[in-house]
């Protein structure tokens, strides 16, 4: 008896290897060749056995983001995918999970990133608008239904095999229940050539307007075929966003150039909205609504979103997500378009840190590190010298570079440290600091024991928190 019983179970562990190695996933869908990963998240195509339809699977480990205690993230993320349900906005059809794994079932766009084109030079001006004209579509339904994406720009549009935009990577996106008392939020999140001035202030932002000027960062880049704000030193290109300092090509239009100042306009008070852009004169050639069905055909109109959203995610609780063999949460489609056969490159919806800004503030890949701070550029000078007579350090200082110099002469030399400050705003520096000789060991401890604990110390704020994710309360 306990043979047959262990034949058994030996037969059905062998059929379940088959099938995984068939990549059949929960009987459902064929699954395919990897298309990214991330840290959290691998991406894959897969086709449904029952219609053939192509679509792109996100499968996420649970065990990972139990760890780090991401499962309000991921609720948070099904309930954005469930509010903006629209033609230029990549759908999730539906979510499964089983007791290791959750997966979001996606559209799978076939046409690749809208970088991916305009690498290849500037737009002629008829597409660069449509794709504007699309891209603001799709950004003013998610600001009606309090989604606010804050991380826009080219490798997070993808085009569908039609050559219509689909907007995707809603990772970093927070919604108006997130909202602090005083009407702002102040996660620091975004690309950094992408990224709004009011978000390098880090007084608080209104997640809109950062958008909008996101958005207004794309259409200089689809017309010029480079970005406005740009500078090897990441800093510079920082003082540039902040000043908003950038010039048209010739080759735009009066209109186009008078829109984009708009856009690009530092003050989020007195920036256009996305209602003033949609009437603008330039955006409005060849402009046409969009307008599509959702649920029981109703039809539905970018400018008449009043649908009462409901938070369905919930439904989705811990212990679903860590019990539940084959929970599915169906996911309403749109009817009456045509749905895309494929997708490229749809690993830029999985979790990776990608440009998180808040990895600039940390240790850098070349050894060196970077500290924010709200003290005066004289007071983080001084702070420095300080650290170096603890030390018995010379000092040398040119404007705001500062060097401190060992004297002691080890294997490769004394040890000489860099520093420099950079002004991102008139209430915000940046040190950068790096080692310029002697040995590495000798130089981390020095940072750990001295330097990081001196600068640490100049104000209670001067460092950005290292979690690029938003959390539960913003």
């Amino acid at each position: 008896m306990a043979a047959a019983t262990a034949a058994t179970t030996s037969t059905a562990t062998n059929v379940a290897k088959q099938k995984e190695m068939k990549g059949l996933l929960l009987g459902r869908y064929e699954i395919g060749k990897l298309l990214g990963h991330g840290t959290f998240a691998k991406v894959y195509h897969a086709r449904n056995v029952k219609t053939g339809e192509s679509v792109a699977i996100k499968v996420i480990d649970k065990e990972k983001i139990l760890k780090v205690g991401l499962i309000a993230h991921i609720k948070r993320e099904i309930s954005i995918l469930r509010r903006v349900r629209h033609p230029n906005i990549v759908q999730l059809f539906e979510v499964m999970a089983t007791k290791s794994k959750i997966f979001f079932v996606m559209e799978y766009v076939k046409g690749g990133e809208l970088f991916n084109k305009v690498a290849k030079g500037r737009l002629k001006e008829e597409v660069a608008r449509k794709y504007f004209q699309q891209l603001v579509s799709a950004v003013g339904f998610c600001h009606a239904r309090g989604v606010y994406h804050r991380d826009l720009k080219p490798e997070n549009i993808l085009l569908d095999e039609d050559g219509n935009l689909k907007v995707s990577d809603f990772g970093l996106s927070a919604i108006s229940e997130q909202i602090k008392q005083d009407g702002l939020f102040h996660t620091f999140c975004g690309t950094p050539a992408y990224v709004a001035p009011e978000v390098l202030a880090r007084k608080g932002y209104d997640a809109a307007k950062v958008d909008i000027w996101s958005c207004g960062v794309i259409l200089f880049v689809l017309m010029a075929g480079y970005l406005p704000f740009h500078d090897q030193n990441i800093m510079l290109m920082y003082k540039k966003i902040y000043k908003g300092e950038f010039r048209c090509p010739r080759w735009f239009s009066p209109e186009l150039a008078r829109l984009l100042r708009r856009l690009l306009d530092t003050n989020p008070e007195t920036r256009i909205t996305i209602p003033e852009v949609m009437n603008n004169k330039w955006f409005k050639k060849g402009f046409k609504h969009v307008k599509f069905y959702i649920e029981d055909d109703k039809l539905c109109s970018v400018d008449d979103v009043n649908e009462d959203v409901n938070d369905d995610a919930d439904s989705l609780s811990e212990q679903s997500l860590s019990e539940s063999e084959s929970e599915l949460l169906t996911r309403r489609k749109i009817t009456g378009l045509p749905r895309p056969a494929s997708l490229n490159a749809f690993d830029i919806i999985s979790f990776s840190r990608g440009f998180d800004l808040s990895g600039l503030f940390e240790e850098g890949a070349d050894g060196g590190a970077r500290f924010v701070s709200g003290a005066p550029v004289p007071s983080i000078i001084s702070k420095l010298e300080e650290i170096a007579k603890v030390v018995s350090f010379t000092v040398r200082k040119k404007d705001c570079r500062v060097s401190l110099e060992g004297s002691k002469d080890g294997e490769k030399g004394p040890l000489t440290i860099a520093a420099e400050i950079f002004e991102l705003t008139p209430s915000l520096r940046v040190v950068e600091v790096k080692k310029k000789g002697g040995d590495r060991v000798e130089y981390e401890e020095f940072c750990d024991r001295e330097l990081k604990p001196g600068l640490l110390s100049l104000t209670t704020a001067n460092v950005v928190d290292s979690s690029y994710l938003p959390s539960d309360t913003e």
